[in-house]
């Protein structure tokens, strides 16, 4: 007998999903609030949908969910008027009360307000009710006018702090899984080690990546991968301009920020040299990883990303090299960027069971390289790296 769930990669368990319920409807208990309401599009920074359904949004197709602190959820989804049925399927979606959908698209404009129109339907079934919007980003000024309009006595306030604040510390589930999906990027970074040579273009190693991880389970992949003769910064490059050929001599930078099996993201980055490197990459090379381990010496619970910001660029500059004016370190979980980010305007502390990617760079105006690694905050700090590959010049011969 055919069962669809087969088609499933991989679902969070019921008992975690739970969990995050019980989490959000605390706060919402706390803050009087009557429902939560996010919207995403796609899987790279789609963690709200994501976290309280397990169902990604992708392909620039967006869901909009409605979180009810007294009943299950409203799903609303790209896909077919009434009373065609509505996607994702039945099988697919947990604690869902209600599937709604229409055939809307940013590119026929004349549907922006369809999902609006169905987010009213199930928001007006409570009078005058407090709906707390999560990820502002994220919704579009014609969807918000739309529920202004047409839910005159509804207040309106922002609940993206405090989700952002549930979300940012991992249970022991989401840990397991973070850690599965270091694993799968070792063994990728492994099998690019093997087949990288001259002659390859850098889509080349893009290519190798996204076959070695889809293999593993990884359901979304950012690859950046930049080559570069000695002399030339060797920077990350996205898939458009990654048609340069590998020579021997050439220094190659390589990213992969690939999630895992549910969804869960970390990210590795490694430098190449395709032949033996120059003392002054070796130097670098050394030197970013240095400076990946002040960071994280720095990073206690109660800590602030800000002033851990500034700690790195004094120690970048006391060797000669440039200050971060990126950002170099920040949360993952299912967005591939979360908080808290190392910027001079981050209020998130630094707390025990965050997800935690680090990437210093030691750039010069020759020269550009850096490390990346996934850490789990502990009590006292960062616990092990969870990615096992040696953190130093891959070198092909």
């Amino acid at each position: 007998m055919f069962d669809p769930k087969e088609r499933l990669t991989f679902s969070i368990s019921a008992g975690e999903l739970e969990r995050r319920w019980a989490l959000a409807r605390e706060v919402m208990r706390e803050q009087k609030i009557d429902y939560l309401l996010m919207r995403g599009d796609e899987q790279f920074l789609g963690g709200y949908v994501k976290w309280f359904t397990d169902v990604p949004a992708r392909d620039s197709y967006p869901f909009t969910v409605i979180f009810s602190r007294d009943e299950e959820m409203t799903l609303i989804s790209v896909g077919s008027m009434p009373p065609g049925d509505p996607a994702p399927p039945p099988w697919a979606v947990r604690g869902v009360k209600k599937r709604l959908s229409a055939p809307y698209f940013p590119t026929a404009h004349y549907t922006h307000t369809y999902d609006a129109e169905l987010a009213v339907s199930a928001l007006k079934e409570k009078k005058d009710a407090v709906i707390g919007l999560v990820g502002n980003s994220f919704i579009p000024v014609n969807f918000h006018e739309y529920l202004i309009k047409h839910l005159p006595g509804a207040r309106f306030v922002d609940m993206t702090e405090p989700i952002d604040h549930l979300k940012a510390i991992k249970s022991e589930e989401e840990i397991g899984m973070i850690q599965k999906t270091a694993a799968l990027q070792d063994a990728a970074l492994e099998h690019v080690r093997k087949t990288v040579q001259p002659g390859m273009r850098d889509a080349d190693i893009y290519t190798e990546v996204i076959s070695a991880t889809v293999k593993q389970g990884s359901e979304r992949q950012l690859i950046l991968v930049g080559s570069a003769p000695r002399g030339v910064p060797a920077m990350f490059q996205h898939l458009p301009y990654q048609n340069r050929t590998i020579r021997e001599g050439d220094q190659v930078s390589l990213l992969i920020e690939v999630n895992g099996p549910g969804g869960f993201y970390a990210e590795i980055a490694r430098m190449f040299s395709i032949g033996h490197p120059s003392q002054e990459l070796v130097d670098a090379v050394a030197y970013a990883v240095e400076a990946q381990t002040h960071s994280l010496n720095l990073m206690k619970p109660g800590a602030n990303p800000k002033d851990i910001l500034q700690a790195n660029n004094e120690f970048l500059g006391k060797r000669g090299y440039k200050p971060e004016l990126r950002l170099y370190a920040h949360g993952q979980g299912y967005d591939l960027v979360e908080r808290p980010f190392f910027l001079k305007d981050e209020t998130m502390t630094i707390r025990a069971g965050m997800n935690i990617t680090v990437h210093p760079a030691a750039a010069t105006d020759t020269l550009w390289c850096t490390v990346c690694d996934n850490y789990i905050i502990g009590p006292d700090g960062p616990g092990e790296c969870l990615h096992k590959t040696p953190k130093e010049i891959i070198i092909v011969t």
